[in-house]
């Protein structure tokens, strides 16, 4: 397993996507602190903005936004890529089982998406200090960085509906369109008092603390569970038994 997580790393290395998700992870934690910056200075200058503000707007545009193409882009073009460069026929005729492949593929995508998530994080830490933002403490700094790594790993976890269809049509491309199709859902559900039943929405929901009363808590973590694990187990499923031409 860790001889197919650091080939999995090296072909990593040589592509430019792990370059192009850096520079898409820095958009939250820009835009939401230099527009913040812009605000307070020229509209509100006697308004304060607090650091725990900055941090709960990067984790709600990463969650909920920015993160749910970006990582799924991560994710289509780990599944994809063999499929493109027509290489997976050649990858299993070493010894290696379909579901070590599958494995190893999903823990380097976690570590790929806590990656990014702290790089949020951190730039949102960084551009908060430097723009001299109040109300940094280190009981914030833990906390706040525990609820990026927890936010991660729920969309690490829900990505495994983008899996599947990955998989299923060997192509990146409707791996994409169904991720746009979430970050609309997200937009339209943020608000609504249904958005505990949203598997993303509620997740961040969850992160902060933010259930709504109208629903059982169990009620967001199912909604969470059932398309992660269905969607896990019937790409497993389908990788196993799939004819590789």
């Amino acid at each position: 397993m860790v001889d197919l997580v650091y080939t999995e790393i090296l072909k990593l290395k040589r592509s430019k996507m792990f370059l192009l998700t850096f520079i898409g992870a820095l958009v939250a934690p820009f835009l939401v602190v230099v527009s913040t910056y812009i605000h307070v200075h020229s509209n509100e200058p006697t308004e304060q903005i607090l650091f725990a503000e900055l941090f709960f707007d990067t984790n709600l545009y990463t969650t909920l936004l920015i993160g749910v193409p970006l990582y799924g882009v991560a994710t289509a073009y780990l599944f994809s890529r063999e499929y493109a460069e027509d290489t997976l026929k050649n990858l299993l005729t070493i010894p290696v089982s379909r579901t070590g492949i599958l494995v190893s593929k999903m823990l380097l995508l976690f570590v790929w998406i806590i990656a990014l998530t702290m790089e949020a994080w951190g730039l949102t830490l960084l551009l908060g200090m430097l723009g001299q933002f109040d109300g940094l403490t280190l009981s914030l700094l833990l906390q706040s960085f525990m609820q990026f790594i927890v936010a991660g790993s729920f969309l690490f976890v829900l990505s495994t509906p983008v899996i599947l269809i990955t998989l299923l049509l060997k192509n990146y491309v409707p791996a994409i369109i169904l991720t746009i199709v979430i970050t609309l859902i997200n937009v339209m559900g943020g608000n609504s008092e249904y958005k505990g039943l949203i598997p993303w929405t509620a997740a961040f929901d969850i992160v902060n603390g933010m259930l709504l009363p109208e629903y059982p808590a169990i009620f967001s973590y199912i909604s969470i569970a059932l398309p992660s694990i269905g969607c896990f187990i019937a790409a497993l499923l389908y990788f196993r038994m799939a004819d590789i031409h």
